[in-house]
């Protein structure tokens, strides 16, 4: 794989090292083939020692043979449905080994999980890679990133003093940073049920609900939640148009804050 390469599911990323598990996958083979000659071997026993037994407790109730042989004919038989039984747990054992030496190998292929482009290709060929953080050294804990694109959202921190005002399904707006003048319209996904204790902040989980390949992961972007236009009251006035003023650009007098407004070649002050 490469940085910005599209792959589709199920589709064949790395490969390790396979060396062990194949070796173990063959004994595991060879294991299977030893069990089902024993369960031969053991069948054929049990198929030559019932003709037997069932010939000597005919003869002993007609008292041709004494306990003693018919015991011994008996016990031989039993004997082998035990060591039938056995052999056949032990089968069932090997080919649960073989599933176990399958399934190992198997994860020596690593597959995309799904659809989507490789934005980090961490590993190397011939690198060591770890499923876990390793504490250092060579060792990669990775392979690589894989995007699902469709998938993307914005992910916002609201005040908790607003959170009551955003509801799931509300329309909103997103607006990139990369793309300050490109509005795209959204909806909440779901406001997530719990806050932030240090930032005062509970998290809400914005939806794009246009695709489009500009948009891509961590990327900066401010929301502006809207209000449902089937729930707005009848008549109501449009909202007056607003301006964002920065911080120092406001003045203090008393309890109002005031602005310079420059106009034509005057100033105004509000």
């Amino acid at each position: 794989i490469e940085e910005g390469q599209r792959v589709e599911k199920d589709e064949i990323i790395a490969r390790l090292d396979d060396s062990n598990t194949r070796a173990s996958l063959s004994q595991a083979q060879a294991q299977l083939a030893q069990a089902e000659a024993n369960l031969h071997a053991s069948k054929v026993a049990l198929d030559d020692a019932r003709p037997i037994f069932e010939r000597s407790q005919q003869q002993f109730e007609k008292q041709v043979i004494s306990a003693d042989a018919f015991d011994k004919a008996k016990a031989s038989f039993n004997a082998a449905q035990s060591d039938y039984a056995v052999r056949e747990r032990g089968l069932s054992v090997a080919r649960s080994a073989l599933s176990m030496a399958q399934r190992a190998q198997d994860d020596m292929t690593v597959r995309a999980p799904f659809a989507g482009v490789v934005t980090v290709k961490a590993a190397q060929a011939g690198e060591m890679v770890s499923p876990v953080s390793a504490g250092g050294g060579f060792t990669r804990t990775g392979i690589g990133t894989i995007v699902d694109m469709d998938s993307l959202e914005v992910e916002v921190d609201v005040s908790e003093s607003f959170i009551n005002r955003v509801k799931p399904a509300q329309p909103a707006t997103i607006k990139l940073n990369a793309y300050p003048e490109w509005e795209i319209p959204a909806e909440v996904i779901a406001v997530v049920p719990t806050a932030d204790r240090s930032k005062a902040t509970v998290k809400v989980r914005v939806g794009f609900k246009e695709r489009d390949a500009r948009v891509l992961p961590e990327m900066g972007a401010r929301v502006s939640f809207l209000a449902d236009p089937a729930k707005a009251p009848q008549g109501s006035a449009p909202a007056a148009k607003a301006w964002v003023v920065p911080p120092d650009g406001i003045g203090t007098c008393g309890d109002t804050g005031t602005v310079f407004v420059l106009k034509d070649d005057t100033v105004e002050r509000r």
